[in-house]
């Protein structure tokens, strides 16, 4: 276990979510009344950076924006968190990235529909990323998405590899990677979706949740390309620990509204990166995970959603406990 502050290095995207909430879908060539509007900073590589800090992590984040008004927002809550923000790369003359989002709310639930306009995060290069090959021994842990030009992510994982620092490959959005990539990640963290269409391979479900028998050949096929461990997010279902001999499941923490899942995913990703950063077991840091995301689909917002530790410890303790020692967390605190 860490007596200190894990140190993660996140290498990812910005984007500024603008969300029209509206209780039905228009369909083609119609036009609905909304139920509300606001705008909210995220993106994968900023959502997951910023969860790793609330929770108490010390956070280097690295990505671009655009010389706009939206690149100025959303590095403000990453420097009111106390992240390091100094290797964010400032492009002139083209936009930050856009998010598109469109939420389908009823009484209880939330359904989202995004279109992401990548804008200064696809213009990201490998040089303004090199850096890092000299001061990533550094950190204990990267965590990277695919938001950002895939030759970044490559030069970043190789670089971490070299130094024997552990990589967290978070697949989103869903796309078919190189295997040099892959060979090179030490976690894999799919959907059910993204686990699919990497492998090419069917995951199917019945009423009691995925089938095993699918979450083994994907496993298998995962690691016959080189990846360590792979941990597949379930929705409703929770999260597997897929490996070769069988599953292993961590149920989904439940709440009574659902209010926005945009983040959810996220949430999920940067609390199982902080909490396997400290020194967790697999099954500890997802069970954490799973208490976190339940916070963030909760609320709102991608950023604005993200739960503090004190915030999930209280929720952890509602729910009458994690099932480990919570004091495992105190380099956190």
């Amino acid at each position: 276990m860490l007596h200190r502050k894990p140190r993660i290095l996140v290498v990812g995207s910005f984007v500024m979510d603008v969300i029209a909430a509206t209780e039905k879908i228009p369909g083609s060539g119609q036009t609905v009344y909304g139920k509300s509007f606001h705008m909210a900073p995220g993106g994968k590589g900023a959502n997951q950076a910023l969860q790793c800090a609330r929770l108490g992590a010390d956070v280097t984040m690295m990505g671009a924006v655009g010389d706009d008004l939206f690149g100025q927002q959303l590095l403000e809550p990453l420097q009111a968190a106390g992240m390091d923000t100094s290797h964010v790369a400032v492009h002139s003359g083209i936009h930050s990235g856009v998010g598109h989002v469109t939420l389908e709310v009823t009484e209880h639930t939330a359904q989202n529909r995004i279109v992401v306009i990548p804008g200064a995060n696809r213009t990201l290069t490998v040089d303004e990323v090199r850096w890092i090959q000299d001061a990533v021994s550094g950190y204990d842990l990267v965590l990277l998405q695919l938001e950002v030009p895939i030759e970044v992510n490559r030069a970043v994982a190789r670089w971490a590899r070299e130094a024997g620092v552990p990589v967290i490959l978070n697949p989103a959005p869903a796309t078919e990677l190189d295997d040099k990539l892959l060979s090179l990640v030490s976690y894999l963290i799919p959907n059910e979706q993204e686990a699919s269409q990497e492998t090419h391979l069917p995951l199917r479900f019945d009423g009691n949740g995925p089938h095993d028998e699918d979450l083994r050949a994907i496993a298998a096929a995962l690691r016959a390309k080189g990846v360590e461990h792979v941990i597949i997010t379930l929705g409703g279902y929770g999260s597997a620990v897929a490996e070769a001999s069988g599953p292993r499941y961590i149920p989904c923490v439940r709440m009574e509204h659902v209010a926005d899942p945009t983040a959810a995913g996220d949430s999920f990703v940067g609390a199982l990166s902080t909490a396997l950063a400290v020194g967790l077991t697999e099954d500890e840091a997802l069970t954490l995970a799973s208490f976190t995301a339940a916070i963030t689909v909760s609320r709102l917002g991608a950023m604005p959603a993200l739960p503090t530790l004190p915030e999930v410890l209280g929720l952890i303790e509602n729910r009458g406990g994690a099932g480990f020692d919570l004091s495992l967390l105190d380099a956190l605190r």
